[in-house]
């Protein structure tokens, strides 16, 4: 990205064009932040910029954040709206000023009211969704994103690292969350990427697990982790499954598989292969193995400034990846009732292959607790 927000803007108008849109409209989240490198708030408050495909952009912004508006170093035209008075004059303004007849927007992140409110402005205004071509602008990182997100996962194995030291026998989920939390903050995280994963015992086998409070961590259980740091508005997405005190052999043999397919994953990795091509490698491991029923998720997705984002790994999408582009590999094998391991790793992709941003251990850990 470069420093000049008109060179932000510009490839937001190109995704106009060839969408044969008039403009495209970012609200709050990702994208909009990617674009104007500042960070603002989802709330009741609707807050738009709109790129048209020519001419200058305009955005309606919620008066009580036109003091930080102005740190964006926005030229084009403003219209601001206060509580008291409503939005609606503000978007009829907005609207009559850009004189547009169809915008795409973020299909997966505006909310009904924003698009309620661009029809009450304009009535007949075309309305398409254009989330998967304004997410794609995402994909493919730039040095300055990749470094980011190295600062993140950084933070984020420090903390496990302190986390793993402090587990002992008869603690529950929730004291063990609750340490890698504190572990993540005092590491330099700004935010939590999600809420974590924090799984012993057969609660390892639910791939979303919650952390309990009433479940005391036993010898031979499996432990998975699944958590991240938030800095520099980019996340970390990492999981590590260790063992307590001891491991059966049915856990050793279910490790070394996962382990395997995450091998796999990355052994075919590299600019232009397609995602189908990555969840392939990895799920024929997992079901060529003993324990194939087990296979409850895809493979992977993207990742950067949000957790989950385009390319999503799995069969099915034969998306081709460039170099660039950062995915998670985290294939894993869960038996409800027993338990489950998932290894995941944040990969970038390159011209020849990949680079592993994540450099937390992946060998059988057991944990001597």
């Amino acid at each position: 990205m470069t420093d000049s927000l008109t060179d932000r803007l510009a490839p937001y108008a190109a995704v106009a064009a060839e969408l044969g849109v008039d403009a495209v409209a970012l609200v709050p989240g990702p994208n909009f932040t990617r674009a104007v490198e500042h960070s603002f708030m989802s709330h009741e408050r609707p807050f738009v910029l709109v790129i048209p495909a020519e001419g200058a952009p305009a955005a309606l912004v919620p008066n009580l954040e036109l003091g930080s508006w102005t740190l964006v170093g926005f030229e084009g035209a403003v219209f601001d709206w206060r509580d008291q008075t409503g939005y609606s004059d503000a978007f009829a303004a907005m609207m009559a000023h850009l004189n547009i007849a169809s915008i795409g927007v973020e299909g997966q992140v505006m909310r009904v009211f924003v698009h309620h409110a661009l029809k009450q402005a304009q009535p007949d205004l075309r309305i398409v969704d254009a989330e998967r071509e304004i997410s794609a602008l995402r994909m493919i990182k730039t040095d300055k994103d990749v470094a980011a997100l190295q600062l993140a996962i950084r933070i984020s194995e420090r903390a496990l690292h302190r986390t793993l030291d402090s587990v002992r026998l008869g603690q529950s989920e929730k004291e063990i969350e609750q340490k890698l939390v504190q572990m993540l903050f005092a590491e330099g995280a700004d935010d939590l990427a999600f809420s974590p994963i924090v799984a012993a015992g057969d609660n390892s086998a639910r791939p979303h697990a919650h952390a309990r409070a009433d479940y005391a961590v036993q010898a031979g259980d499996a432990l998975l982790i699944d958590f991240g740091a938030y800095k520099d508005g980019f996340a970390a997405d990492i999981t590590r499954t260790v063992f307590l005190g001891h491991v059966s052999d049915e856990g050793r043999e279910v490790y070394d598989t996962v382990l395997a397919a995450n091998q796999a994953a990355l052994d075919v990795t590299r600019a232009g292969v397609t995602a189908h091509e990555i969840d392939d490698a990895a799920t024929g491991v997992l079901e060529a193995s003993p324990y194939g029923d087990r296979i409850r998720t895809k493979t992977g997705h993207g990742l950067g400034r949000s957790v989950h984002e385009a390319p999503y790994i799995m069969r099915g999408n034969h998306m081709t990846l460039p170099a660039g582009t950062v995915y998670t590999n985290e294939p894993g094998l869960y038996q409800l009732g027993n338990f489950g391991v998932r290894i995941e790793d944040d990969v970038l992709i390159t011209q020849d292959g990949y680079k592993l941003l994540t450099h937390f251990p992946k060998e059988l850990m057991v944990l001597p607790c």
